[in-house]
Order: C-alpha cells, then structure tokens, then sequence
C-alpha cells in the first residue's frame, strides 16, 4: 500500500525532453515564418542558433518532415515545405468533414462537462488571441486553438478523427498564421470560435454545423487569395 505522504512527490506531467523542446522550437520557428517556406535547414548553423548537438537536429527535422513541415530535397537536403493552395484546399476540405461532424456530436450530447471544459478552453483561447496581439507571439495563440479543437473531438468520442486532425496540425497551424489577423476576412478568427462554442451549447447542432462551415469558408478563402498570390509571384 502506497504512502499518502508520498504523493507529493509523483509527477502530473513529466518535463518536456531536450528534443520535445527543440521540435516545439523549431515548429513555431517555421510556422510564424521565421523560417521561410522554401529555406534550407542546414545542420551546423542551426546547432548553433539552438545550442545542441547534430543528433538532435536531425532527429528534429525527421519529425517535422512527418508533420509536413518540413521536406528533403535530393542533392539539396532538408527545407522548410512550401504550401501550396491545392495543399491548403484538401486540409481545408478535410477539416470541414471531421470538424462539422464533432461539432454536432457534441452539440447532440448536453453534457454539462463539456460545456464547462469548452467554455474554459475559449477563455484561454480569448487569452492568446490577447497576447498574441500585444507581443507578436503566435505559439500561445496555436497551442490554445489546438487545445480547443481538441475538447471538441474528445468530447465528441472522435478519437481516429482527431488523430489525423493531429498530424495536420503543423500544416494547419501555418494557415491559421496567414489568415487569422488577415484584414480580408469577414469576421475575426475569434468571433467564429465563439459562434462555434455557443452553438454547442445551446445544443443546436445545425448551428454548430453551420458555425464550423462559416469558419472554415472564411479562412480558406482568405488563404486562397494569399497563396495564389504567392504562386503567382
């Protein structure tokens, strides 16, 4: 029988690794466009910029890689992927299947919980949106939006769903970059979590149907337009 006295000593959540922290790094890095998409990534400038060993980057870059972040180039090695509108467009299209569906489960599902957890994930969310403003610092503001899609799908028991979500969160994290500040959208990125969130609920699950797709046209919309562009140029 374990010793109550000692439960002060157990870990919640174990540190992050070095190499969890180089990723989280390197991924913000990319993402808010320190890293141009197209940039190589060469070994021995970034052990210095990071202060760790090759090992470490190259561990980092593999993982990005399967993030969708980063691509190896032959005879030319790794650089930061660039991102197509045909990209964007199936994430997006992607996003509009998964989400709608969670979002209705949970509006379907009245639990009380979810309601309390969703609220509080778009108060965190309001937070960053904050911070992000006044510092210029988009990791909070992504790691909140993540946090909030992820109540969604969990409460909606949509484990597989937010697993793929998941590993397009790299590559959709760089699209919220582009298009939530962006002065051509409809509405801020914000007004349309909140729409999602009280559709929720108030239990109405073609409202919340309807909330997701007017978030997702919106912001594709806007990416359109900017990564055609770049294409263009």
């Amino acid at each position: 029988m374990e010793n109550p006295a000692f439960a002060q000593l157990k870990i919640d959540q174990p540190p992050a690794t070095l190499r969890e922290i180089v990723q989280e790094k390197m991924r913000d890095a990319i993402i808010s466009g320190l890293f141009a998409p197209g940039e190589r990534l060469v070994e021995r400038p970034l052990c210095d910029q990071l202060g760790v060993s090759r090992t470490v980057v190259r561990e980092t870059i593999r993982y990005l890689e399967a993030e969708g972040l980063v691509e190896i180039l032959p005879n030319r090695g790794p650089i930061v992927a660039p991102l197509s509108w045909e990209d964007a467009r199936q994430i997006y299209e992607i996003r509009r299947m998964l989400e709608t569906e969670a979002a209705m489960a949970c509006a379907q599902s009245g639990s009380k919980q979810l309601h309390r957890d969703l609220q509080s994930a778009l108060a965190a969310l309001k937070q960053a949106f904050a911070q992000n403003a006044a510092d210029a610092v988009p990791g909070a503001l992504f790691k909140a939006s993540t946090r909030f899609y992820q109540v969604m799908f969990e409460a909606a028991g949509h484990h597989i769903a937010w697993e793929v979500v998941n590993r397009l969160n790299g590559r959709i994290s760089r699209l919220r970059a582009m298009t939530l500040s962006a002065a051509e959208r409809q509405q801020p990125g914000l007004f349309h979590m909140q729409a999602i969130c009280d559709a929720i609920v108030a239990g109405d699950a073609a409202a919340a149907r309807q909330a997701v797709e007017t978030h997702l046209a919106d912001a594709s919309a806007v990416a359109e337009r900017l990564l055609s562009t770049e294409e263009q140029e």
